[in-house]
Formats: structure tokens, sequence, C-alpha cells
């Protein structure tokens, strides 16, 4: 039931230190029934041991078939409480924002500065070279949201235990859904629903003889209209899932030290320590350089949906 890649993988449990957390079940009646249904042969003092460090996530509404996929219902997971308090956290902080802008007064201090800063880039380097002076305004509060959602749950899987939203297919994919969904109705709203979809053809002056052309054009249009809102948020989930296996490669050594009779603990131990501070580092790189992408890339594609080709 041990899970060594908890952190890339969405899960109805939370891992904490083994000291902070047991179960000590007295019998199996006490164990949840999908895990005695999934490891019938098991005691119930291997139960306590296997789980020790997991915080099981009550499930009321469905029942996991293991620690990773449901069987019935719907089942809350770890990355939906994690994006529940992102969500939650995004809206204190931009209401109190919100009400220090409304005064009216000169941007002080490190928060209204910071955040404030970091809205009007999205919104003046983002949104408008994007979309356009003309549209872009209406769809900043979406692109704001996407950014600051998705770094966020980026730096969420800093934090020992936690785990990152973001590498996960499901929230990824979902994301980019959202995007493709905005451009759709934009787009239906400025060109109509037959309008958008002509949209897709470029404009061309063909002789009639080469005319059915732009069928094979609409065709190709299309299919590479939904490709790249797919790779929206696969390559999102593979920069995100690539540097948690990379920090897990590294930690990795020390446990392979570990069985090495003749092993230099202290070569290992220095590489293992500065290895991982230094892809740690480069993770809260990457999780704000990825919010930047995901952001300008989604702003691109909205751009596209409203503007003649």
């Amino acid at each position: 039931m041990a899970d060594p890649v908890l952190h890339i993988k969405d899960s109805y449990y939370f891992e904490v230190p083994r000291m902070f957390w047991r179960h000590d079940y007295e019998d199996l009646s006490q164990v949840p029934e999908y895990l005695r249904e999934a490891h019938p042969d098991t005691t119930v003092e291997e139960f306590n041991d296997a789980l020790h460090g997991k915080i099981l996530i009550p499930q009321p509404f469905g029942t996991p078939a293991n620690h990773h996929d449901p069987a019935t219902g719907f089942c809350i997971s770890k990355f939906m409480i994690i994006e529940v308090v992102v969500a939650i956290i995004l809206v204190l902080i931009f209401t109190k924002l919100a009400k220090l802008i409304s005064t009216g007064e000169r941007p002080r201090g490190i928060f209204w500065n910071m955040f404030e800063s970091v809205l009007l880039y999205v919104r003046d380097h983002i949104a408008r070279p994007a979309i356009g002076l003309h549209d872009a305004d209406k769809f900043v509060p979406l692109l704001w949201t996407i950014f600051f959602f998705v770094l966020f749950c980026n730096l969420f899987g800093l934090l020992p235990w936690a785990g990152s939203p973001t590498g996960a297919f499901g929230v990824t994919l979902t994301l980019a859904f959202v995007i493709f969904g905005a451009g759709l109705i934009a787009g239906m709203q400025k060109f109509g629903p037959v309008g958008y979809w002509l949209n897709q053809v470029p404009t061309m002056d063909l002789p009639w003889y080469v005319a059915p052309l732009k069928l094979l054009i609409f065709a190709i249009e299309v299919l590479g209209m939904f490709i790249k809102h797919a790779v929206l948020g696969i390559r999102l989930l593979a920069n995100m899932v690539a540097g948690h296996l990379v920090l897990l490669g590294i930690m990795g050594l020390i446990a392979a030290a570990a069985a090495a009779p003749l092993a230099n603990w202290s070569l290992v131990a220095t590489i293992g320590i500065l290895g991982s501070t230094i892809f740690s580092l480069l993770e809260l790189f990457v999780s704000f350089l990825q919010a930047y992408i995901f952001t300008f890339l989604s702003a691109l594609f909205i751009g596209a949906s409203v503007h003649h080709h």
C-alpha cells in the first residue's frame, strides 16, 4: 500500500511523517472496507503499519477501489482539497487587495505593490498584446484567475506531504478545457455559431476548381484547435511531473546508499542535500514560469478565437 511517488499522484489520503499520525485499528472491522477487499489476507497489524503516516480522506459521497481509483460515486481526492484551499486563499488575498485599491490611495506596502504589479503585468504584457486592446480587458479577469490558480497549485508541490494538483491529468486538462470553452463562447458571440467555424479557414482567393481544398483546410484547422488545447494541458502536466521525478531520483540515492555496505555517507548526503536544494529552487522558478507560459498561451488561443484569420 506504500506509494513512493505520492507527491505526483492524486490520491485519497495525505501523507505525513509516520510519527504524527497513527491509526491503531484494534480489529479488521475498523479498517475501511475498500482496503480490506483490496488486501483480503492482510492482518490488522499489517494495516496499521502500512497506514502509519497516512490520513485517509473521508468519503461521504463515494467508495474508492483503492487509494487512487474510485469504485462508485463521487470520491474526494487530495488534489481536490488542495484546489479548494488554493481557491479560498485567492479569494482572501484579492478581496483584501480589492478593498485597498478601491480607496484610490497610492499603493503602499509589499503586499499591495507585489500583487498589483503582477496583475498589471498580466494585463499589459500578456492579455493586451495577445488579444488586442479592443477585446483584451474583458478576458483579463479570467487570465488573472488562471495565472494565480496555476501558480499556487504549482507552489503547493513544494510543500512537504502536500503535492501539486497540476501534476494530475484531470486538473491540467480541465484548465485547458476552460480556455477552450472561453475561446469558443467568445468566438461564437463575435462571429455567430456558424461564422465562428467558418472563421477557422483563413481568407484566401482560390480558383473554383481548387476551392474544395478549403474543406481539407477546415478539417486540419479544427483538428489543430483541439490538439493545441490538449497539448496546453499536457505540457503543464509534463513540466510539473518532471521536476518531482528528478527530486525523487536524487532522494533515491540516499535510500540506495543505505543498502550499500561500504557507502560513503558523507558524499551521498552532500550530493543528496545539494541536489535537492538546487532542484527545489529550480522547481520554484519553474512554478512561476509554467504559470506564465500557460497564461500566455491561453491568451494567444483566446485571441485567435476572436479575430479574423
